[in-house]
Parts: C-alpha cells; structure tokens; sequence
C-alpha cells in the first residue's frame, strides 16, 4: 500500500494519530529514487505511521498544512529531488514552464525557497511541534551559502526556516536516530548528539563544546563584508565534507544565534544501502495522479536501476559528493538483481532497462586499496589533477554484474544512460563492452570544456583524454559495424572562462571534430560548489588567484553562443549549417 497522503487515507489504515507527516514539493512516486518515499518508508519500517503530503498548496487557506493535524513526532520538509530554485529557473533566470517532478509536467505546484516557507507555515500553524528539514535545497544551505538567485549571500536555511533541525546528506541513517530521539518528546540534548544534524544554539552552549574538536567558521556578518572570509569558510567545509571520518563540529554565528553542524556519519554499508532500496514500494506514482498526465522524472527512471551513490570525481560545478559523499557506497548484487526482476514484472516493462549507474556510470565498486590511506586524505577528487595512485579502479566486478543482468531472463537490453567517467579506464575492456552491448546508440560523456585553464577550473580531465576516447570510440564502433554516436556534454560562462575559451572550444569541438551538440548547457552557480564560491568572488579560494566571471547575462549569452553553428549564429565555425543542434537540460542526479 502507498503511505496515505489523507485524512481518508489514514482513517482508511485505522490510525488515530500519525507519528511523522513529511511534506514534499515533489509528486509522491513510492520509488526508492524519489527522496520523500525513502524516508518515509525507512520509518514505516521502524513501526512508525507515517503519512506524505507532496506538493502543498502554499497560496490558499493552508488545507494543505492542517488536513492532517500535527503529528506525534514531528513534521519533515524537503523542497523534492531538486533545489527549488534550480528546478524553477534556468541559468539566464528565466521562468521554466514545465517541472519534470509534477503530473503533467506543470509548473508551479511549489514556491521558490521551497523548504522555508514550507517550514515557516507549520511553524506558524504548529507552533510546538518540531519542523526536521532535509533533502538536496537544505543540505547544500546548512551554512552561509551564495544564491544565485538573488546574488547575494544568505544565512544557513535554519537562520530563514525556523526549522528546528536540519538533516544534511543522504539521511537514511541520520532520520531513524532523528524518531528514537523524539519518542518521548522533543529531547535537545539527545537530538544534539546525532551526528550528520545542524541546529542552531545559543552562546552558552557552543562554549560547552570540546574545543578541540570544534571548528569556529566566520560569522555569516563576516562573510557578507569581506568575500575571502566567505571563501576561506568553504575550503574548510569543502575539505571536512570529503574526509572518510570527518570529526569536527562546525559553528558559524548568526546575530546572536550559532548554527552547529555535527560531523556526518561514515558511508553507508552495501547492506544499509540495501536495506534502502529493498523496502516494500508500489514503485508508481500514488493513484491521486490518474488522468492529470506523466510525471516526466518518474518515467525517465522508472524502468532503470540505482546501483550506487557517492562520487570521487569533485567537479568544482557538482553537488554530487557535497551532498551524497565522495567515497562510494554500493549496492549488493543481489539487491541489484532482485530490483532488475522487480521491473521485469512490471506490466509495460518491454525488456529494455533504460539505465543501470548511478551519479557516475562506472564507479560502482571502487574505493582505495589501503583504506588506512584514504582515512588520512583531504582531497576533493581522487581523479584530478590525477588519479590517486591508491584508487582501485577495476570495472571487473561492475562488468560482472553487466553480464548477469544480461543473462536474466526477460532483460533484452540494458542500457547505460548515466555519464561515464572516462578518465577512469585504463587498459579496461569496459568502453568495448559497453558499446557492443549496452549502448543505445548514444554514448554519454562530460569533456565539459577543451581549454586546459577552464577544465583545471572545473576539476576535469585534459581535453586529450577525450580525443582519445572519440577516436577508440569510433574505432570499436567501426569494427563491430555500428553507427553510434558519441553524445559530449559541455558547459559555458564557467569561472576562468573567456569568450576566447569558447571560440576555441567551437572550433576544436564543431570545426575539427564536427560534433552536432545537443548536450549543453549554461553554468548556474549552485549553493556549496567551489564554481559558485568563485562565481561570486572571482577568486579561487585555494590559492587567492583572480579568476575571470562572466556574470552578466549578455556575457553569458554570448558564450552559449558558441555551441550553436547555424545560419543565424553570431559565431559560425566551420559548416555552415548543421542539423539538430539544440540546447537541453541536463539530467544530474539529486539536483
């Protein structure tokens, strides 16, 4: 059965009270790639009763908030799958007209800032009751952030929410800990305790903390008044963010409050993992849906399969590993193969898997070999400027496990839709045997620039690095007789980047390599990336270099420009009109 989102609903279930009620700016899809469902089937599973309310109306008489009460526990808010200012806006500030997490894809079914003013509603309506926010917006604004939107600093969304405790990361394991705490009522001293939480506290209590263990950052005051202490914070959090143990406490003032936030808890076991994605979904979309159209983000997934989180690569633009964590976490192939039947059984599955990765295609499996080592390291990436030379790299068990969904029964083609990371291959036979059989005749990849400044910028690879893969590509292709194209991704008005940049990115890109691109997209400058720290103070905050910004929205028009060659470009390179070149949005997981 769907977890209720009414009062019908739960009388339905013969509940007198509910223990958590979790609102969403998502449509409710009971699929463990759908945030609001895992959590509230984790709790379900602790014995809980759980009810979701998705997308709220915010604007009328407040139904929405008040149809169920207040539960016994507390309320959970998280804006959906994506920052509501990202899935509202595109990198020009432009309305979007559609929203891929509603029925229908329609816009306008949640606000901008979507877990504040969630959380400053049940606030305002339930005053006494605990408002525990989570999820992609309120973990990458647990502190003093850049938002774009606005162009302007803003505290931690504690600070604007009211809410009375924040989960950040992946919070599978922090939530449980987050119920047991307030089965007896709201416990501060239990629930300050937990780790992988921010909350905010006065004077006294910060003094009380183990000095020692206890990072004091700059004060959001100090932050709006002088742009290095703002990037001399990030560094800090950036650097602990990456650590397998992480062990200090962070605080940051706010006029006379202090957000603490605790060190997150290690990554999660394959059997937690597990634990996961083999609760009991109706993996649909809730029947309140019926006739109001597709939810375009629950069929893009909704016949593909999730088989790790975490990401090592740290582009300098991604919110991957800020939010699900650089070291990986994977799952059990039996976990893998028991969700590949799953969707075998479905009654329009029609034997194509449309993808089997995850944030990156090919890092399923992979940690350091002397793990002693990766408990001491502090970098961001363990692939630039270079891979680690204690990164286990084998794709040995990710094609093993290929091979056994290929061999199910009913499973005629599983395709690889994730982007791959091809600075990881090697001398491995993974690019040959993802093309012979788990392409759909478009192989994705992320070069994102050509210019050796702008991909050091971007934490990327050298540009030769994919020259080499589009013509190993080309080659298998041509000897297997297959007419596949090689689909790159590509960024503009990056920091570091000129319109010079893009020029020569035009000319090696379309003129030289006579690629159509169809993967392209204008940088926006997300909370608690290193690209939107040097977006908004022109520097890199590591070592204090100028950097160029192209901040203005001709600049950065400009420089999309240049991806396009037809007739009507101001900046034609080579042919001089080619077909199907059009910009799209990219797909990026948990933002």
């Amino acid at each position: 059965m769907f977890l209720p989102t009414t009062i019908k609903e739960v009388r339905a279930l013969g509940w007198d009270y509910l223990d958590v009620i979790l609102f969403t700016g998502d449509a409710y899809v009971d699929h463990p790639s759908f945030g609001a469902a895992v959590i509230g089937r984790l709790l379900e599973a602790e014995g809980y009763r759980v009810a979701i309310v998705p997308q709220p109306n915010w604007r009328d008489d407040l139904r929405d908030f008040t149809k169920l009460g207040a539960p016994r526990l507390f309320f959970g808010v998280t804006s959906g799958a994506m920052d509501s200012m990202v899935n509202h806006y595109t990198a020009n500030i432009r309305l979007r007209s559609n929203d891929a997490y509603t029925p229908g894809g329609k816009a306008g079914f949640r606000p901008d800032y979507a877990v504040t003013v969630y959380s400053r509603i049940l606030k305002r309506l339930f005053p006494h009751t605990p408002v525990v926010v989570g999820g992609i917006e309120a973990s990458l604004r647990r502190l003093t952030h850049y938002d774009y939107w606005s162009n302007s600093l803003k505290p931690s969304v504690l600070v604007e929410s009211g809410a009375d405790l924040l989960i950040y990361g992946m919070g599978e394991r922090v939530v449980q800990q987050v119920a047991r705490a307030m089965r007896n009522g709201y416990n501060a001293k239990l629930l300050r305790n937990i780790p992988q939480v921010a909350f905010l506290s006065d004077e006294r209590y910060v003094e009380r903390l183990d000095k020692e263990k206890t990072i004091r950052l700059a004060s959001y005051e100090e932050c709006c008044r002088d742009k290095q202490a703002f990037a001399r914070n990030f560094t800090v959090v950036e650097e602990l963010s990456n650590m397998m143990q992480a062990d200090k406490t962070l605080v940051e003032r706010t006029a006379e409050q202090y957000v603490v936030v605790n060190p997150p808890y290690p990554t999660l076991s394959s059997e937690e993992l597990d634990h996961s994605f083999d609760l009991p979904y109706e993996r649909a979309p809730h029947p309140r849906y019926r006739g109001k159209g597709d939810i375009p983000a629950w069929e893009m997934i909704k016949h593909s399969v999730n088989i790790h989180r975490g990401c090592f690569g740290g582009c300098s633009f991604c919110t991957i590993s800020a939010h699900q964590g650089k070291f990986i976490a994977s799952r059990s192939e039996r976990s893998i193969l028991a969700e590949v039947e799953q969707i075998r059984l479905m009654p329009d599955f029609k034997g194509y898997l449309s993808d089997v990765g995850g944030p990156s295609a090919n890092m399923y499996m992979m940690r350091g070999r002397k793990l002693e080592a990766c408990r001491k390291c502090r970098r961001a990436s363990c692939l630039h400027p270079k891979m680690c030379p204690n990164l286990d790299n084998s794709h040995e068990r990710l094609l093993s496990l290929y091979e056994k969904i290929r061999s199910m029964k009913g499973i005629k083609k599983a395709f690889i839709g994730s982007g791959i990371r091809y600075d990881l291959f090697d001398d491995s036979p993974y690019l040959e045997q993802i093309i012979k059989h788990h392409t759909s005749g478009r192989l994705k990849v992320a070069p994102e620039h050509t210019e050796p400044h702008v991909l050091d910028a971007m934490r990327k690879p050298s540009f030769e690095q994919f020259e080499r893969l589009n013509s190993d590509f080309r080659r298998i292709c041509r000897e297997n007789d297959l007419p596949y194209q090689l689909i790159p991704y590509f960024i503009s008005s990056h920091p570091a980047c000129r319109e010079c940049d893009m020029k020569a990115l035009a000319e090696k890109v379309l003129g030289r390599l006579h690629f159509d691109l169809e993967q392209v997209q204008d940088l926006t400058p997300t909370p608690m990336t290193l690209s939107s720290v040097m977006f908004y103070t022109g520097e890199n905050p590591y070592t204090g270099e100028a950097v160029y910004v192209a901040r203005s929205q001709e600049d950065k028009r400009r420089q999309k420009a240049y991806f396009f060659r037809t007739e009507k470009s101001p900046h034609r390179v080579g042919k001089p009109k080619m077909q199907g070149v059009r910009g799209r949005k990219r797909k990026t997981p948990n933002n």
